[in-house]
């Protein structure tokens, strides 16, 4: 079992942890230790979580985050990023119910988004399942060095908002 909450300033040095735990494997599989997740550092994770508009949600196990997620938007389109979870707790329902959760908050705050985008790598076929499974199709690949091609996603949203004013707290199953 783990709850969903949105995460807070004091967070993000665990954030940045998990986050680099759980990308580690997708640089080795791509054998390149500098992809973005594993680059950021802690300043830029505080100044993110500092935004008060910033949507970063954790799931939580007992006091330990066990998985993130973050959403922005630009014009009508929110923006979904950096899903992980540990690799510990993988297969436990946690990165789609944050992919859920996520898009629910998104529509909650802006109920005139048309459609939400994410981009994952092309080998990570784990992933695209996911979004697949989600609603989310292949809009186009994109190369960015000889060992590393995204694969970006879009999912159509049909106008209606999804979830509530609580939409962001619960308890989700694993």
């Amino acid at each position: 079992m783990f709850d969903i909450h949105q995460a807070v300033p004091a967070d993000a040095g665990e954030i940045l942890t998990l986050q680099r735990a759980a990308f580690v494997d997708e640089a080795q599989a791509y054998g390149d230790p500098f992809i973005l997740p594993l680059t950021e550092n802690l300043s830029r994770v505080e100044k993110l979580l500092a935004q008060e508009d910033a949507l970063l949600l954790k799931a939580v196990v007992g006091h330990r985050i066990v998985g993130v997620g973050r959403a922005s938007v630009t014009g009508t389109t929110g923006v979904v990023g950096r899903l992980a979870v540990a690799p510990d707790q993988r297969r436990r329902g946690i990165a789609r119910t944050l992919l859920v959760r996520l898009e629910e908050e998104l529509r909650r705050r802006r109920p005139d988004l048309t459609a939400l985008t994410l981009f994952t790598g092309a080998q990570s076929a784990d992933n695209q399942r996911l979004y697949r499974a989600q609603g989310y199709a292949e809009t186009h690949r994109e190369r960015l060095a000889d060992h590393l091609v995204m694969v970006h996603m879009r999912k159509e949203l049909d106008g209606a908002v999804a979830g509530g004013p609580g939409a962001v707290a619960g308890t989700a199953h694993s």
